[in-house]
């Protein structure tokens, strides 16, 4: 009988130093290959339209809103500062083709430049626009 302890194979181990070294030599490969180049801008040619202009302008409605509130449609005041009473103004003069320029001061209230919206929907007025003064150029 053979009573030896037996020897136990030694147990396989994970060397990780040449496993790092693989892998930094191959980091350093990736960011070398590696181009950087950042796009900053795209070169656009854009098509050229030789259009005419329209020969006939939609008729337009103009609604004036004044720094108190106020409004005045074609120059001529109304009634009162009402949704209702925009409604009552605008609607006669209402049609298709119609253009409806909202012409608000520049202290005028949020507020009253919603109700005119409003009175445009209610009005049938879908073509709606804003006018502005174009700044003046700084060397005058």
């Amino acid at each position: 009988m053979n009573f030896k302890p037996r020897s136990s194979s030694p147990e396989p181990e994970i060397n990780l130093i040449p496993f790092i070294d693989v892998l930094l030599v191959v980091l350093i490969f990736l960011m070398l290959t590696t181009t950087w180049s950042r796009l900053t801008e795209i070169q656009l040619n854009l098509p050229v339209a030789d259009a005419t202009p329209p020969s006939q302008r939609p008729r337009q409605i103009v609604l004036t809103i004044t720094s108190q509130g106020q409004y005045a449609v074609n120059k001529s005041p109304v009634g009162g500062s009402s949704v209702g009473a925009l409604v009552a103004v605008l609607t006669p003069l209402a049609d298709k083709d119609a253009m409806l320029v909202i012409s608000a001061d520049a202290s005028a209230t949020h507020q009253n430049v919603i109700n005119a919206m409003e009175a445009a929907r209610r009005s049938g007025l879908s073509k709606i626009t804003f006018a502005a003064q174009s700044a003046p150029s700084p060397g005058s």
